[in-house]
């Protein structure tokens, strides 16, 4: 039945990645302490893992609807992000394997509210244009907020969609949807670098003994992952941010009152 449920959270989980441009980790990780009781670095991990998932197959599934050609056409902004990512995501393993689990439970419920607020507030950022900056200027900031956005990868087990998808918006003027699909293929070797750097300090044994739980999961995520690449061309974007947003609230309240092993 825990696998039953594993399942079906991961699908839930999985149809934002779809629709979003997601890996949804922001929505399981308060599932995987609250609901199925993992400490947090254990859930970290976990998440990690069937986020990778997730977003290899999103983006696979979105391709027939943003095109592949339009996201290799904007290489550039990808490299610009990811080259800041790679390095953010190497550090953030080592802060989230040396600090206390409680802080790193408060640093988890302190994220989750704050992209709560930016989806709720998408009106705002959405509806701004991007902004006319020198050309290096633009690449500099893309990179530093890649390595912020890579420190928050590793160290909560996220994607970090919800960082990259605005600032591709801000800082180089794309479409929502095709940043969705830009944030994915930047979240995948963020979040492999991640993982490589946890299993070189033999943190995998965190996660070892939950194979069954993270395929059940990864397995559910992978059907999420395809019904919400189809839903991409009919919902509206600005009700299901809003949505989002709100469920991201209830979620770290929930997890704002968990109380982490100590």
């Amino acid at each position: 039945m825990r696998n039953f449920w594993a399942f079906a959270w991961g699908a839930l989980v999985g149809v934002l990645g779809g629709l979003i441009g997601l890996g949804g980790a922001e929505f399981r990780l308060p599932v995987l302490v609250s609901v199925f009781h993992y400490r947090t670095l254990q859930a970290v991990i976990i998440n990690l893992l069937v986020s990778l998932v997730t977003v290899i197959f999103s983006f696979i599934f979105r391709s027939g609807v943003v095109g592949l050609e339009n996201v290799a056409a904007n290489w550039a902004v990808i490299i610009n992000i990811l080259a800041g990512s790679l390095i953010g995501s190497y550090v953030g393993v080592h802060y989230a394997t040396q600090i206390n689990e409680r802080v790193l439970n408060r640093v988890v419920v302190v994220f989750l509210i704050f992209l709560s607020v930016v989806l709720i507030g998408h009106h705002l950022i959405f509806s701004l244009e991007s902004l006319q900056l020198p050309s290096l200027l633009r690449i500099s900031l893309g990179f530093l907020a890649g390595i912020v956005i890579g420190v928050f990868s590793s160290m909560l087990g996220v994607a970090g969609g919800e960082l990259i998808i605005p600032t591709i918006i801000l800082l180089f003027s794309v479409d929502i949807k095709l940043a969705g699909s830009l944030s994915l293929a930047i979240s995948i070797p963020t979040i492999v670098m991640g993982l490589f750097k946890y299993r070189s300090q033999k943190r995998f044994r965190e996660a070892k003994s939950e194979q069954k739980f993270i395929v059940s999961m990864a397995s559910g995520s992978i059907l999420g992952a395809f019904v919400g690449s189809n839903l991409l061309r009919y919902v509206s974007s600005s009700l299901l941010y809003l949505n989002l947003g709100t469920v991201l609230l209830l979620s770290a309240l929930k997890l704002a009152k968990h109380k982490p092993t100590a």
